[in-house]
C-alpha cells in the first residue's frame, strides 16, 4: 500500500467498481476506454486523478475509482468520490451513457454483451478467458467495494487475517446489493457472490471455500495457499501469466506484496457514502478483533474454515435475516449463544466497535438508515416484487443510477 510500512489500521485503501450503461434503456455500455482516454489523452488502463485513481480491469463497461494510495481516515472521502463520479457522468453525457451502482446488473446478458478490455494487460485477460471462460456474471457483471488493511510483519498479519476470517462470512449481510439476474430475483440477497464463488471451480485452490484458511505467517501462506495454487495453474498457464499474487480469489486476499489483505466480499451500494459508512464499521469491529475486545487472538485463529464457509453460503442467501446459531461466532463478536439474525449482530457491532471510534457524522447517519431498513438488496427486492416486469426493473434501477449521481441512499 505504501513505501513507509504501515501497521494495523494505520490508513486504509477504497476500491469502487461501477457499471457503465445506457441513458435510456440502461443496458450496458463498453465504453470505458473512450472515458479513460478522454481524462489521459490516450488509452491508458488507469490513470491518477488527484486523491483518486481510474482504472478497467477485465471488462469494458466497467470503471473503478480507487484512493491515489492509502488515507489515513474516512472523513470527507465520500464528497471526493461524490466530485469524481460527477465527473464521470459528465464525460459519458455526449455518449448518452451514465453510471449505474449495485453489484450486478440486473438483465445483461454476458455471453452475449460481454467485450474484455483490448488494450494494456490484455494478455492477463486473454489467459483468464482461454483458461476459465470470462463471459459470465461471476466474471463481466459484478460490481464490488475493495477495503484494503495495511499489516507489517507476521504478528499483525496473524491478528489481521484471523479477525477478517471470522467477521467475513457476516459481510455480505451488511452490504448485499446484488438480488436479481437474468431480469429475475435469483434467491440470494448477494447473487454477485453466489456465482463469483464458483469462477474458479475448474481449479478449486484459487478460491478455496471463499473464506481464507487459518494460515498465520507469510512463509505458511506461500507453502499452503500460493505454491498450490500456481503448481495446479501451471498446466494451463505454461508461460506464467497468471501466477501472481493476485491469482487468490478468497474472498479476503493477502497482498504481501504491497503489506495489506484485501477484503473482497462487499457489493456495491447505491452510492459512495453507504460504502464508506460499511467499511467504517467493519474497519472498526475488525479493528476491536485485533485487540482482543472479546475474545483472545488465540481462539479467533482456531476458528475452523468449514463452519465459517458454511455460514457465509447462508449469507449470501439471506443476508440481513440470517439466523446465527454458532457459540462460538457469537461469543467472538461479544454475544451471548442464542438464535440472533444477522442484522443484530451489525447492530452490536455498531453499538460496541463505533462507540470509541470517530465517524464522519454523515456516515454515521447513512449507518443507521441501513442498519433500520435493511441491506440494499432487501430494499431493492423490496420496490421490485417478487416477479418484477423489464419495465419495473429499468424503473428502480434508473432510481438507483439516480441515487449515485445525487449522493442519496434508496429508500
Amino acid at each position: 500500500m505504501s513505501d513507509t510500512p504501515l501497521h494495523l489500521f494505520d490508513a486504509m485503501g477504497i476500491e469502487l467498481e461501477y457499471m457503465i450503461v445506457d441513458r435510456r434503456d440502461l443496458c450496458v455500455r463498453p465504453v470505458a476506454d473512450r472515458v479513460l482516454m478522454a481524462a489521459a489523452g490516450d488509452i491508458v488502463s488507469e490513470i491518477e486523478m488527484g486523491p483518486l485513481a481510474w482504472s478497467n480491469e477485465l471488462v469494458l463497461h466497467v470503471i473503478e475509482l480507487k484512493t491515489n494510495g492509502p488515507v489515513h481516515a474516512l472523513t470527507g472521502l465520500r464528497r471526493t468520490f461524490d466530485q469524481h463520479l460527477d465527473r464521470i457522468n459528465g464525460m459519458l453525457l455526449p455518449m448518452d451513457a451514465r453510471l449505474m451502482p449495485t453489484a450486478c446488473h440486473p438483465w445483461m446478458d454476458p455471453l452475449r454483451e460481454t467485450v474484455l478490455w483490448p488494450h494494456e494487460y490484455s494478455p492477463v485477460y486473454e489467459a483468464y478467458d482461454r483458461i476459465f471462460g470470462c463471459k459470465g456474471h461471476g466474471w463481466s457483471n459484478l460490481q464490488s467495494m475493495h477495503i484494503n488493511l495495511p499489516f507489517h510483519g507476521d504478528d499483525e498479519f496473524a491478528r489481521l487475517h484471523a479477525a477478517i476470517r471470522l467477521l467475513l462470512p457476516v459481510m455480505p449481510a451488511l452490504t448485499a446489493a446484488s438480488p436479481i439476474l437474468d431480469g429475475r430475483p435469483t434467491g440470494f440477497m448477494d447473487a454477485r457472490m453466489e456465482v463469483y464463488r464458483h469462477n474458479a471451480e475448474r481449479i478449486p485452490s484459487i478460491a478455496g471455500r471463499i473464506v481464507p484458511e487459518p494460515v498465520y505467517t507469510r512463509e505458511d501462506y506461500e507453502r499452503q495457499i500460493f505454491r498450490r495454487m500456481y503448481a495446479d495453474i501451471a498446466p494451463f498457464d505454461p508461460d506464467g501469466t497468471l501466477q501472481h499474487e493476485f491469482l487468490n480469489s478468497r474472498g479476503a486476499i493477502s497482498r504481501f506484496d504491497r503489506g495489506a489483505i484485501e477484503i473482497r466480499v462487499l457489493d456495491i451500494q447505491e452510492c459512495p457514502r453507504a460504502d464508506l459508512a460499511a467499511a467504517a464499521l467493519i474497519t472498526a469491529a475488525l479493528k476491536d478483533l485485533c485487540n482482543e475486545r472479546w475474545v483472545s487472538l488465540e481462539r479467533l485463529k482456531a476458528m475452523a474454515t468449514q463452519p465459517l464457509a458454511d455460514l457465509f453460503l447462508r449469507v449470501i442467501r439471506d443476508a440481513d435475516q440470517t439466523v446465527i446459531e454458532q457459540k462460538d461466532f457469537l461469543q467472538a463478536v461479544g454475544m451471548p449463544p442464542s438464535k440472533i439474525q444477522a442484522r443484530e449482530v451489525w447492530q452490536h457491532l455498531a453499538e460496541t466497535a463505533l462507540s470509541t471510534a470517530t465517524i464522519d457524522p454523515d456516515l454515521n447517519q447513512a449507518l443507521e438508515s441501513i442498519l433500520a431498513k435493511g441491506c440494499l438488496a432487501r430494499r431493492i427486492s423490496k420496490a421490485t416484487g417478487p416477479a418484477p416486469s423489464r419495465e419495473k426493473l429499468q424503473e428502480i434501477y434508473g432510481a438507483l443510477c439516480d441515487c449515485l449521481a445525487e449522493g442519496e441512499l434508496f429508500q
